[in-house]
């Protein structure tokens, strides 16, 4: 790596600027959250295991989503709670890079994932009764290792160009953890390659699939309006507008913080939404599809039912 690569051994994440006790009380609503999210996303993962109703491609799906969901949390959070709890904002340049790795797969595998959500509800209803066929289980199980293989690759390949750079100082990473584009600012030497990396990534996981799915649900909508009865326009609907939500808060984030050019200006906010994937987004998934979704409502009432009459 050379020997400029070892003159940096640690980071310091600037995180947010506050007074001790707003750290201490950050801490506490975060720690909530991350305790909530936890519990959600493992409830959605043990109903889709307890109830042979839901082994479906689609709860197949959501079931790679939940753990996602359950990585990125334990990803990011944990070292963000450690830093506002003691006041410590110190991270190894090993730790560092692991943790940008991990957020960076996790993030394209969701994003492959969301694509591969939205063509199974394209193929339900567009072609219901073929969809038997056309998702098989080795199809369905096909494309999952598809989205995690891609996340991997794509993690490699931006932590290799990122390795060659030399960091020599600063140290001051201007942001809560080890996001790629603030660590890529601290280095020593020209990164025009690596940010040509990131924009084609962007393209490639977040206008891609974004197009992708605005073609698919776009089909959808109109097979959904030729539904002669209201309550089966309304089931078809419902089986959509949960994983609607699921698309339009995590690539609505996606692209206000990578797609829009930086500036001094938009550092704090890009802070604020680059905290969602990590704290609020594995909060929010479990609820959409609860809330939305009466399969997995229907679900958890059946196993409370069992519950009780155990």
């Amino acid at each position: 790596m050379g020997d400029n690569h070892t003159r940096v051994t640690e980071f310091i994440l600037l995180g947010f600027t506050l007074t001790a006790d707003m750290e201490l009380l950050l801490c506490g609503i975060f720690s909530l959250f991350f305790v909530f999210s936890l519990l959600a996303n493992g409830m959605i993962l043990g109903l889709i295991w307890l109830d042979p109703r839901l082994h479906t491609p689609m709860y197949f799906y959501l079931t790679h989503l939940a753990v996602l969901d359950l990585s990125y949390a334990t990803n990011n959070v944990p070292p963000i709670l450690g830093n506002l709890a003691k006041h410590e904002k110190t991270i190894s340049f090993a730790s560092c890079i692991t943790q940008m790795y991990f957020f960076l797969t996790f993030a394209a595998t969701e994003c492959f994932i969301l694509v591969v959500m939205s063509y199974d509800r394209y193929v339900a209803i567009c072609h219901p009764l073929q969809y038997t066929v056309i998702m098989s289980w080795k199809v369905c199980v096909a494309l999952a290792v598809i989205s995690w293989g891609g996340g991997i690759v794509l993690s490699l390949i931006h932590i290799t160009f990122l390795l060659r750079l030399p960091f020599c100082g600063p140290r001051e990473v201007n942001h809560v953890f080890c996001e790629v584009l603030s660590v890529l600012r601290l280095a020593c030497a020209d990164t025009s390659i690596n940010e040509i990396l990131i924009f084609s990534a962007c393209v490639l996981i977040i206008v891609g699939p974004v197009s992708f799915m605005l073609i698919s649900y776009t089909r959808i909508i109109r097979a959904i309006l030729k539904i002669q009865s209201g309550e089966g326009r309304k089931k078809a609907f419902s089986t959509c507008s949960s994983h609607l939500c699921v698309v339009g808060f995590y690539f609505g984030i996606a692209m206000l913080v990578y797609l829009i050019p930086n500036s001094d200006q938009l550092q704090e906010q890009q802070k604020i939404l680059s905290m969602f994937y990590g704290l609020f987004n594995p909060m929010l998934n479990p609820l959409i599809y609860s809330l939305r979704n009466a399969q997995v409502k229907s679900a958890f009432y059946r196993v409370l039912q069992k519950t009780r009459a155990m």
